[in-house]
């Protein structure tokens, strides 16, 4: 699968514990949204999946 958010959960505490360290307070803050960017994508990464499942058992249910 594709990027389920794990870069941007990543990339957001680098640059969030880089703000804090150098005093920088927006790019802590942005540090914060990417990882809540990356939160999200890994939310709706799940959704599709269980989504996909449900369709497939239920796919697999009429061809019973």
């Amino acid at each position: 699968m594709g990027d389920d958010g794990n870069m941007d959960k990543m990339k957001g505490k680098a640059k969030e514990a880089t703000g804090k360290m150098s005093g920088d307070d927006r790019m802590a803050s942005e540090g914060r949204t990417d990882q809540a960017k990356g939160k999200a994508k890994e939310a709706m990464s799940k959704a599709k999946d269980k989504a996909a499942g449900m369709k497939d058992s239920l796919k697999d249910r009429d061809n019973s």
